[in-house]
């Protein structure tokens, strides 16, 4: 009788995290969930487009000493900029500023997941899994609840402007995929010099410059670390740990834990914001989040 082959010890220690990396990754998920309550902070003196243009200008100008181009084309770290900079965070920035709230904008922007996918599909003619459809359906019921209990938490134009934001990210998701396996940190870093100039125009163009000028003045210490922990926090420190991380386990072990970010992000913006959290807001996150771990998980069993 043919021995079935035995599992590898180094397997099976890369498929559990070690206690050192799952707290790194904990910190990581809670960096970018709390990210959100920060933007909030410096939204409060800066307007939305100046915001962009400075964090992904930060982001870019003191690593890229530091941080080497990655094995992309200038026109796919171009179209990755534009729409991670002026799609993704331009349309946030705008809708957090004053149409939805920092917890709820930490769930509703992970629909880009399924936005990637539906994109995914589009362009490649694959076809929608039981599954998957079970898990859009999840997440489109606690969407639906959203809408139907728009209050001070967040406005029509506030929650299509995060699904516009969630659109962009995976139209930007498949330009990443499309350039391959490379370094995501510099990726990241020299993609942010691309999003600098239409987020300034934009800024220019409907913020103008006597807000601009308003921003800077009023921005104190506090607002210049939230910019700055835009850079570093979230960009260097989140998506070269995640990177790191990537490359000693399993993407099945590692990116589960994404599925945190929106549960940091609500509690941040309820302890430090004073966000309410009522019943309708809990189902509507645990619609979403059920989706979101659908669709994530689904795979593993069948795989097993």
């Amino acid at each position: 009788m043919r021995k079935s082959p035995k599992y590898s010890p180094d397997l099976r220690e890369r498929a559990v995290l070690p206690t050192r990396h799952l707290l790194l990754a904990l910190a990581v998920v809670a960096v970018w969930g709390t990210n959100f309550v920060v933007i909030k902070w410096a939204l409060g003196s800066l307007p939305p487009l100046l915001l962009g243009t400075l964090r992904f200008a930060l982001a870019f100008a003191p690593a890229a000493l530091f941080v080497a181009r990655p094995a992309a084309g200038w026109r796919t770290l171009a179209a990755y900029g534009m729409l991670i900079g002026a799609g993704q965070f331009g349309l946030m920035f705008i809708a957090m500023r004053a149409d939805i709230t920092p917890g709820l904008a930490s769930l509703v922007i992970q629909t880009q997941v399924f936005f990637t996918i539906g994109l995914a599909m589009a362009l490649a003619g694959e076809r929608v899994r039981g599954l998957q459809a079970m898990a859009l359906a999840l997440a489109a019921t606690g969407l639906a609840l959203i809408a139907f209990n728009t209050d001070a938490s967040t406005t029509p134009l506030g929650l299509a402007l995060m699904l516009l934001a969630a659109l962009s990210w995976a139209a930007g998701n498949l330009v990443a995929k499309r350039a391959g396996r490379v370094d995501m940190l510099g990726f990241m870093v020299w993609s942010s010099l691309f999003a600098v100039p239409p987020l300034a125009l934009l800024s220019l163009l409907l913020e103008g410059p006597q807000a601009i000028a308003q921003g800077l003045a009023a921005a104190g210490p506090g607002v210049w670390a939230a910019v700055l922990w835009q850079s570093l926090g979230n960009t260097l420190f989140g998506y070269g740990a995640w990177a790191w991380l990537l490359a000693r386990h399993p993407a099945a072990t590692v990116t589960p834990m994404a599925l945190l970010v929106p549960v940091f992000g609500l509690a941040a913006s309820a302890l430090l914001l004073g966000e309410p959290l009522p019943a309708w807001k809990l189902g509507a996150a645990a619609l979403v989040m059920a989706g979101l771990a659908l669709n994530l998980l689904w795979p593993r069993p069948f795989a097993r």
